[in-house]
C-alpha cells in the first residue's frame, strides 16, 4: 500500500515537472529569447500566511446558582493591618577576643668561650662525634677554633653563631671549611 502511494507520487512530479518544462520553452519561443541561454527563474510568489481564528471557548449553560444559606453566618475579612515590626533583640555586649600571645623566641645558646687554644679540642670533640669523617672534621674544626676563637653550638648549623670570620672561611674548592 505504501510503496503503491509512493510510486503515485513519483509519477505525479514527474509529470508535473514535464509540464511545467514545457511551459518555460513555449513562453522562451514566444519572446523570442535564445533557446541556449536559460531564461531568469522567477521564485513563485509566496501567500502570507492567514492568521488562524482564536478559539471560543464552549459556552455552557450557567448551572444552578447556589446563594449561602441563611444561617451560616457571613465571613468577615479583618481589616488590612501594617505589619508590626519588631524592636532589634539587645545584642550581647561586645567582648573582645583574646589577643594571641606572640611565641616566645628563646635566642639561640651562646657559643662557649674559647679563651685559648687547648679549649678548643673538647668543643671540636663535641662538634665532630656525629660526623662520618671524624678525624677530617675535627681537623677542619680546630684549625677555625684557632683563627676565629669559636666553636657553634651543637652538632650541625648555628655557623651564624659565630661570625663571618666562621662563616666565610673556605677550602681550596671554594668548599665551606669550618664545620
Amino acid at each position: 500500500m505504501a510503496s503503491n502511494s509512493i510510486l503515485l507520487l513519483a509519477i505525479f512530479l514527474l509529470v508535473t515537472s514535464k509540464v511545467f518544462s514545457h511551459e518555460e520553452d513555449l513562453e522562451i519561443m514566444a519572446n523570442n529569447v535564445n533557446p541556449q541561454v536559460p531564461a531568469p527563474v522567477s521564485a513563485p510568489p509566496v501567500k502570507a500566511p492567514t492568521p488562524t481564528p482564536p478559539v471560543k471557548s464552549p459556552s455552557y449553560p450557567p448551572g444552578p446558582v447556589t446563594t449561602p444559606s441563611p444561617t451560616t453566618p457571613p465571613v468577615k475579612v479583618p481589616p488590612p493591618q501594617s505589619p508590626t515590626v519588631k524592636p532589634p533583640a539587645p545584642s550581647p555586649p561586645q567582648v573582645k577576643p583574646p589577643t594571641p600571645t606572640p611565641p616566645v623566641v628563646y635566642p639561640p645558646p651562646l657559643s662557649p668561650v674559647v679563651k685559648s687554644t687547648k679549649d678548643c679540642i673538647p668543643l671540636c670533640d663535641g662538634r665532630c662525634q656525629l660526623h662520618s669523617r671524624k678525624k677530617l672534621c675535627l681537623r677542619a674544626c680546630t684549625t677555625c677554633c684557632y683563627r676565629c676563637k669559636c666553636v657553634p653550638p651543637g652538632t650541625y648549623g648555628n655557623r651564624e653563631m659565630c661570625g663571618k670570620c666562621y662563616t666565610d672561611m673556605l677550602t681550596h674548592g671554594n668548599k665551606y671549611k669550618c664545620p
